[in-house]
């Protein structure tokens, strides 16, 4: 008996501890995906707010939004990118890593670009100005050439497998194609054999009736008796005695 209470007991520790686990990682899902969609509205917001700057503010201040606003749409695109590509090519695990320390200093510039954005000294922005433009290129292009080689190997795989797909339906369409029609033998009679092979196997086929001319007379059927052949070995026939 108290074998089975214990047994109930750890059964019922067990339910809790996996309720447990399971109620943490549903909340810890849904703490992310709310924590991913609070970033997203903010990065909207953000991108909202720096196209309008570059469109209301126009000097140093509104260039720095461009650059800004042009520096994080090139790291946001690459990022996706290469997130969607790594799911299915392990060779741009490499690629992505080369990315975070790309992204260490766009973050940093990006962060520098918007301490500066309510800088009150304009003069100073324009002597910055200069070395702000040569790094956000740098980064940029780099991140450019990486986001546009991770999508010309995705298409070239993709135009690899389509070529191959197409060779292989070729292949089939042939086959189903491919048929032969063999003409059925016709029904016929057995032929007359030849003369002298009818001799040889020792068969003979009736002949037709001989077509006979209209003065020919035709021969009686029966022979009447006072015409009937004689021949030597046969004994003359007595006459019938009448006594």
């Amino acid at each position: 008996m108290e074998a089975v209470i214990a047994v109930i007991a750890l059964l019922f520790l067990l339910f809790v501890v996996l309720g447990a686990y399971a109620t943490v990682k549903a909340v810890g899902a849904a703490k992310r995906g709310v924590d991913r969609t609070i970033s997203q509205a903010r990065r909207t917001v953000e991108d909202t707010t720096l196209r309008a700057k570059t469109l209301a503010q126009p000097g140093p201040a509104g260039e720095i939004a461009q650059l800004r606003l042009k520096l994080r749409t090139s790291m946001r695109a690459t990022q996706d990118a290469l997130q969607a590509g790594a799911t299915d090519d392990e060779s741009l695990k490499e690629s992505l890593g080369l990315f975070e320390r790309l992204s260490v200093h766009g973050r940093e510039l990006d962060d520098e670009l918007k301490r500066l954005e309510s800088e009150p000294d304009k003069g100073a922005l324009i002597v910055r100005l200069p070395g702000l433009r040569e790094r956000t290129e740098r980064i940029t292009q780099s991140a450019d050439s990486l986001r546009w080689a991770a999508r010309d190997r995705a298409r070239r795989f993709a135009d690899d497998d389509l070529d191959s797909l197409s060779a292989q339906i070729d292949v089939e369409a042939g086959a189903l194609r491919h048929w032969t029609t063999e003409p059925k033998p016709a029904a016929s009679w057995p032929e007359t054999p030849a003369p002298d092979a009818a001799a040889s196997s020792g068969q003979t086929w009736p002949r037709p009736p001989e077509s006979r001319t209209a003065d020919e007379p035709t021969p009686p059927a029966i022979t009447p008796p006072g015409r009937q052949p004689s021949y030597p070995w046969q004994k003359k026939a007595r006459p019938e005695s009448t006594t």
